[in-house]
Order: C-alpha cells, then sequence, then structure tokens
C-alpha cells in the first residue's frame, strides 16, 4: 500500500469524517461528470450536518476505513452478500492508492468468506477505477431523485480462478 495507508474496521467517532469525506468528494471529485444540481441532490449539505442518518446505517454496514497516520482518507461498505455500497476516497487522496487499498481488502474479505459475486453501483466518476479492478458494467441506469443520475451495475468475479481455484464465473 501507498503512503502508508492503513486499514482498520470502523469506530463510530469517525461518523463526522466519513460524512465529510461522503460530501466532499461527491462535490469536488464527482461534479466533473455530474451537474451542480445533481450533486447537491446526492450528497446535500444536511449531509454533514446531521450524521445520526449516518450513524445509524454505519453501526449496521461497519464501513472498511483507510486512514494514514490517524487521518480517515477513505471507506467502503461491503456487505455479507457481496456488494459494495458507499465507496469514496477523500478528494485529497484520489490516486494515491486509498481505492487500491480498500479494494484489496475488499477481495480479501470476499476470500475470506467466500463471496463469490461482489457487486455495485458505480458512478460515472468511478467507473474507470471499477473496470480497472475487473468490474464489468452490465447495464447503465438512470436514478431519479428529483434530478436524474446517471450510475452503472457492475458485478465482478474478480479472477475468482485465482482466489479460489476450481470456481468459475456464474456469469460469464
Amino acid at each position: 500500500m501507498k503512503a502508508g495507508i492503513s486499514i482498520r474496521d470502523y469506530q463510530p467517532e469517525g461518523v463526522q469524517a466519513l460524512a465529510n469525506i461522503y460530501y466532499n468528494t461527491i462535490h469536488r471529485v464527482n461534479i466533473q461528470h455530474y451537474t451542480q444540481e445533481q450533486v447537491d441532490v446526492w450528497a446535500p449539505k444536511s449531509s454533514v450536518e446531521n450524521t445520526e442518518g449516518w450513524s445509524k446505517k454505519f453501526s449496521r454496514t461497519k464501513p472498511i476505513i483507510a486512514t494514514v497516520v490517524d487521518e480517515i482518507v477513505g471507506f467502503a461498505e461491503f456487505e455479507p452478500n457481496g456488494h459494495i455500497d458507499c465507496f469514496y476516497c477523500h478528494h485529497k487522496w484520489i490516486g494515491k492508492g486509498v481505492g487500491s487499498a480498500l479494494m484489496k481488502e475488499i477481495l480479501q474479505r470476499a476470500k475470506n468468506n467466500h463471496t463469490l459475486l461482489i457487486f455495485s453501483e458505480v458512478s460515472i466518476t468511478a467507473k474507470i477505477f471499477f473496470e480497472k479492478w475487473g468490474f464489468r458494467i452490465i447495464t447503465q441506469q438512470t436514478i431519479i431523485r428529483n434530478v436524474e443520475l446517471t450510475n452503472f451495475k457492475s458485478p465482478i468475479m474478480p479472477g475468482v480462478e485465482a482466489l479460489m481455484p476450481g470456481v468459475k464465473s456464474l456469469l460469464y
């Protein structure tokens, strides 16, 4: 891992840092592929002001946390069924190995739990990153939240044969 990136489990006192990463990544990075109106609906200012909803969600989903020294620089939610929900890197840490560190941890957890299918719905911005990790776009979809937002349904069986010899993809 680059830049001394460490991976750890979620701790409730990190909720504000995760909410900030979510909001700032969408407003500073995803803005290159979405309109201001779209990012405002996707990540309203209230998403950083009221962390009660995040606290409830994170206590259930137990995000994987990436840190450098004591700073949280990214997080991902990897659900028992193989679904990656939130996957966000701090906007100042894009391209510095944070996403790769999180993805490596997800793949390790998938291997440990014998999870054969990993899937997500990825933004236009994140699509290239996920494709580099072997995710295949199944379909483009439009989500409506007062405005239309485009994302992509994308499953992966990331080198399943390498992770678990003898296992073949059920989709491809």
